[in-house]
């Protein structure tokens, strides 16, 4: 954990991060937020075309999680410099972002394993470095795809969960399609087995009885061919899993929305993380 800055943020220290990572075999950065008086950790996975710094400077959670006492872990979405061919060109919504999973694909396989970075070491390795154990995961877009995916595919690791304008749906999406198909070819129950609304089916009772958060906007250019929330809603009423999802008119995509719904986020955690 190379420290690379530092700074005072509403009582606690903003820091950014940078260590050698086993899992992806790169360098890899993250931002860590400490309150004064930690309680819990909340991670935070960001978008398409994102890295650590994007909702730790635009979101403004900082103010909110110093009082309730969370912890705040945002990673990077992806491996960068790793130098595969084409991964340059590869950023266009789709392969070469990180997009949360473990590639099975030449020539992504090597680096892009962002499921077992999150899961066996970084989140690991900082829960052990501030004594913080219970912990929730929520994101926004791709890495509310990344927080839907996880949860469900590793329960018990989380204990409270919420997304931000998910892609809920992304064998059904050109996104997903792109990514799954780059990453882990055309066998669709590899696909499946990364796609939130496909998980939530197969639950035979609710993964999370106390409630999933979803926010998305209406004026969200990306809603009709991208999102697609409603399949994530029919798959939780169908699994009995209680989902909060609310439709906000003349929000988009972008980080203005995040800032406008991120303090009811960071309160619904914190309900499920923090006991009195």
């Amino acid at each position: 954990m190379e420290l690379l800055s530092e700074h005072g943020c509403f009582g606690g220290t903003q820091r950014f991060h940078r260590h050698e990572s086993a899992e992806i075999g790169l360098p890899m950065r993250f931002a860590l937020y400490l309150p004064p008086a930690p309680k819990a950790l909340l991670v935070f996975l960001a978008g398409l075309t994102c890295t650590e710094e994007t909702f730790t400077v635009k979101a403004g959670a900082q103010r909110l999680a110093s009082q309730l006492g969370l912890a705040l872990l945002m990673p990077d979405t992806s491996p960068r410099g790793a130098n595969v061919p084409g991964e340059a060109e590869a950023w266009d919504f789709g392969v070469g972002a990180g997009f949360y999973l473990d590639a099975t694909r030449a020539p992504w396989a090597r680096h892009w394993r962002m499921e077992s970075y999150l899961l066996n070491e970084l989140i690991p390795l900082v829960q052990r470095e501030t004594g913080l154990t219970q912990t929730g995961l929520f994101g926004h877009s791709m890495g509310g795809h990344g927080a839907l995916t996880l949860a469900l595919r590793h329960p018990g690791c989380f204990q409270s969960l919420s997304a931000l304008a998910p892609i809920a749906a992304p064998m059904h999406c050109p996104w997903g399609r792109k990514a799954f198909s780059g990453y882990l070819g055309e066998d669709r129950a590899q696909w499946a087995a990364h796609d939130a609304s496909e998980l939530m089916r197969l639950q035979r009772s609710a993964p999370y009885p106390g409630g999933i958060l979803v926010d998305q906007g209406l004026a969200d250019k990306f809603l009709a061919e991208q999102l697609h929330p409603e399949a994530f809603e029919a798959a939780c009423a169908a699994a009995g899993q209680p989902l909060t999802l609310r439709r906000h008119a003349g929000y988009d995509h972008g980080y203005y929305f995040i800032a406008s719904v991120v303090d009811d986020h960071l309160r619904h955690h914190a309900a499920h993380l923090i006991t009195a």
